[in-house]
């Protein structure tokens, strides 16, 4: 069954055995954002992959980073002749090197860095308009939001028992609850978190054809 957030807020109270006088909305709500959160640190996925295209500006060697970014993927810009070129990562000290090297401080960029939590920096500092296309993975909408909360996400459609073992750890700590039933879920979650990696990383960006079909190698008996 596909978990909407009241199915889930539901299913966390029946599992604990606690009623909505402790396990309000809020506290639920809570619950589920952090969970939600320690997976998607634990493992990206398809569907949080992102694409976004805008221009540099002549003359402005900054990137405004997309509010929704986690991470960023890679980099592409177009030149003049339309050819996509990839841009190299590099650190900060490196683009400060760079732009104190004289006749280095203009042109078509080649590098891209972090420079805080607003801003990337390329280099050489743009000398004209050239696109730019941003590929990052992205902030999901949280099963909390009202614009996905009856409809529900990709995790909860399709991998409800990671959603609930990892809701339940965050409500047994919260409750402070059986020791026992704490590691019973913890397990349950690591178990569901590493197949959903797996899948995710793994599986799902494989190709037949050029990688072949997974298989488990064959055990000899025991003597």
């Amino acid at each position: 069954m596909a978990y909407t957030l009241a199915n889930l807020q539901d299913d966390i109270r029946s599992y604990t055995e606690v009623d909505d006088g402790v396990f309000t909305t809020g506290i639920l709500n809570t619950i589920i954002k952090n969970t939600e959160n320690k997976i998607y640190r634990e493992s990206d996925s398809d569907d949080n992959r992102f694409y976004a295209t805008s221009n540099l500006v002549s003359g402005n060697r900054y990137v405004t980073i997309p509010s929704d970014l986690r991470f960023i993927r890679y980099a592409q810009l177009k030149d003049s002749s339309g050819n996509q070129v990839f841009l190299e990562k590099k650190d900060t000290s490196y683009m400060a090197t760079f732009y104190d090297t004289p006749g280095t401080q203009s042109g078509f960029p080649k590098y891209y860095a972090n420079w805080d939590a607003n801003f990337w920096v390329v280099a050489p500092t743009p000398n004209s308009t050239f696109e730019i296309t941003l590929a990052y993975t992205k902030q999901p909408t949280s099963l909390t939001d009202s614009s996905v909360s009856s409809s529900g996400t990709y995790v909860s459609n399709k991998y409800q028992d990671l959603l609930l073992y990892g809701s339940l750890v965050e409500a047994y700590g919260y409750l402070k609850g059986p020791a026992d039933m704490l590691q019973y879920y913890e397990g349950s979650f690591k178990r569901a978190l590493q197949s959903y990696a797996i899948e995710q990383q793994g599986r799902r960006r494989r190709d037949e054809y050029q990688d072949g079909v997974i298989r488990t190698p064959l055990k000899s008996p025991s003597p």
